[in-house]
């Protein structure tokens, strides 16, 4: 009877379809159409807001200036030489955060928009919504070792414990960063095996690659000797090494000789420290150890005493 009604929604499916049932709901599919229309452009037109501000965010982190800490604890030179990789990795860590978010939000925005949109057709969402709840409880339970590994990696990422290059100790493996991801990260230690650590697995993070390092020397003499001029010698021998070419562009500030450092039965021990890049102090110990044992060994300094076993 709606059909004679001319101008209506019912006269026009009417006439579009001839079909008594589409004409009858008419009004219905109409009103509907349009609310579901509306919510998917809200949803659409919010998620485009929100990566939006997410991107901003992401480029003001990767813009932003070099970390307090570095400016304010290292000195000038360090500084300088390792601007350019804070800001990379910077970089590196915002991207990954940022794209973690913008996932997040798209599944939180688009899960509202389908609730809403079944609610419009009256579908019942309490059975639903407890059975999603009860799939969750039981999936949590099941990939909690998952989920742990996850949040340990976003925490990571944003404390910036350490990155692709550096060279770490985490309990499980040492060695060179190959790869961090949320979940697992990829670390090839000296003999050149890869270990896959998860990241909810690390207990403790010792980073030998940010801001500075610290190239120890232990230079071993005799009992005998005169440990004021041994440490002279040393000192010396180490500042004329350091500044070869090779090396002085891994020195950030000169060498300090901290004196006796270890009795033994054998001799003494004295110790001699040196600030040094990310990564360089193997390299700087391996010179400057050749560079004061020539040295003593021409001062005529004694080494310690080695003494024969049972067998010679």
């Amino acid at each position: 009877m709606c059909a004679a009604d001319p101008g209506t929604w019912c006269s026009r499916f009417y006439q579009w379809t001839n079909n008594d049932f589409l004409a009858q709901s008419a009004d219905a599919i109409v009103s509907k159409t349009l609310t579901i229309t509306l919510i998917v452009i809200v949803a659409l037109l919010a998620r485009a807001l929100i990566h939006r501000a997410i991107t901003r965010l992401i480029e003001g982190a990767t813009n932003g200036a070099v970390s307090r800490l570095v400016r304010s604890r290292a000195p000038m030179r360090l500084r300088n030489s390792t601007a350019p990789l804070i800001s990379q990795r910077r970089a590196q860590r915002a991207r990954t955060v940022g794209s973690v978010l913008r996932s997040m939000t798209s599944a939180i925005v688009l899960l509202v928009a389908a609730v809403m949109i079944l609610a419009e057709f009256n579908v019942a969402l309490g059975p639903i919504l407890a059975s999603a709840g009860i799939v969750g409880v039981a999936i949590g339970f099941g990939a909690q070792n998952l989920v742990r590994d996850f949040l340990s990696g976003m925490f990571m990422l944003l404390e910036d414990q350490y990155g692709v290059g550096d060279i770490v100790d985490l309990g499980a493996a040492t060695g060179t960063v190959e790869a961090v991801g949320l979940r697992i990260t990829t670390i090839r230690d000296l003999k050149g095996t890869v270990w896959y650590v998860r990241n909810g697995e690390i207990q403790r993070v010792g980073n030998m690659s940010q801001g500075f390092a610290v190239a120890v020397v232990d230079v071993p003499v005799g009992y005998s000797v005169d440990t004021a001029a041994a440490t002279e010698v040393a000192g010396k021998a180490a500042t004329e090494r350091l500044e070869q070419e090779d090396l002085a562009g891994d020195v950030l500030e000169p060498p300090e000789v901290l004196g006796v450092d270890r009795v033994t039965n054998e001799g003494l021990t004295l110790r001699l420290t040196v600030r040094v890049s990310p990564g360089r102090q193997w390299a700087v110990q391996r010179a400057l150890n050749a560079a004061i044992a020539d040295a003593l060994d021409e001062a005529g300094i004694p080494r310690p005493l080695v003494f024969a076993g049972p067998n010679g």
